[in-house]
């Protein structure tokens, strides 16, 4: 399979992943970086109106009571919104900046069942994507949150 990078950067490996039908990896070609060093494998698709972004949390994903970590969910909700950007919207997710995220807690993610942040395109503009969604485990609510992304400016040559 090759390597899609085309309209983000160059930053991602963003292809079909043989493993899972019907999903593509959303990951960092430098995987030094956060998302891959913190964040691991991630698995993103796109569902009706909807994207959702997949991660299989790990024990270091944990805090003390045996919970996904809330900076760890946090975390997730942030990167799916530059999945959602590629996804739905017409935004290079490369050099994008998030300018607000909101998060209500709900319920807490367990370890041993994949973590998913659905999110929804609500508007796009020619400089932001306004952008909301849930974070779930089959059919346990982790958070509901909210997402303002300003896209990257174009580069004149």
């Amino acid at each position: 399979m090759a390597l899609h990078t085309d309209g983000d950067s160059g930053f991602f490996d963003y292809r079909e992943d043989p493993a899972n039908p019907g999903w593509y990896t959303w990951d960092l070609v430098d995987n030094t970086r956060f998302n891959g060093a913190v964040m691991g494998r991630l698995l993103t698709r796109r569902e009706g109106d909807k994207c959702r972004l997949r991660m299989m949390p790990e024990r270091r994903h944990t805090n003390l009571q045996e919970m996904i970590h809330g900076a760890v969910t946090l975390s997730l909700i942030d990167i799916s919104l530059f999945a959602a950007m590629r996804t739905l919207g017409s935004g290079d997710a490369g050099m994008a900046v998030t300018l607000e995220l909101s998060t209500q807690f709900i319920g807490a993610g367990k370890v041993d069942k994949p973590l998913d942040a659905v999110v929804e395109l609500m508007r796009e503009t020619g400089r932001m994507m306004f952008m909301r969604g849930m974070v779930e485990q089959e059919d346990h609510q982790v958070a509901s949150f909210s997402g303002i992304v300003r896209k990257s400016p174009k580069r004149s040559l």
